[in-house]
């Protein structure tokens, strides 16, 4: 049981990791480079919505801006996380509300 639990952790690290290396890249990042990272968000799966409005929570600028667009993109299994994000802080509720209008 354990070898199971160390394969699922690591798997999400392993998304964390991925996510941020790509964030970190959008920072001085061109339109073209910036909507190549953002597929490669969407094509990491349903499985990063809840990182992703983590992340939300946390970065500024272009970053946000594809944060909010890979939320969108993904869809319905964004709506909850967002939700979750609506109840439990008021500076990011209107955010968060933007957004699930958008999905």
């Amino acid at each position: 049981m354990q070898a199971v639990l160390n394969s699922t952790r690591t798997i999400v690290e392993d998304k964390e990791t991925k996510l941020d290396t790509l964030l970190k890249m959008l920072i001085d990042a061109d339109q073209k480079t910036k909507s190549e990272i953002e597929n490669r968000i969407v094509n990491m799966g349903e499985g990063i919505a809840n990182l992703l409005v983590d992340r939300l929570q946390k970065v500024k600028g272009p970053q946000r801006g594809v944060i909010a667009m890979s939320l969108i993109r993904l869809g319905e299994c964004s709506i909850a996380p967002l939700k979750r994000l609506a109840l439990e802080s008021r500076e990011f509720q209107w955010i968060a509300n933007y957004l699930i209008s958008e999905i």
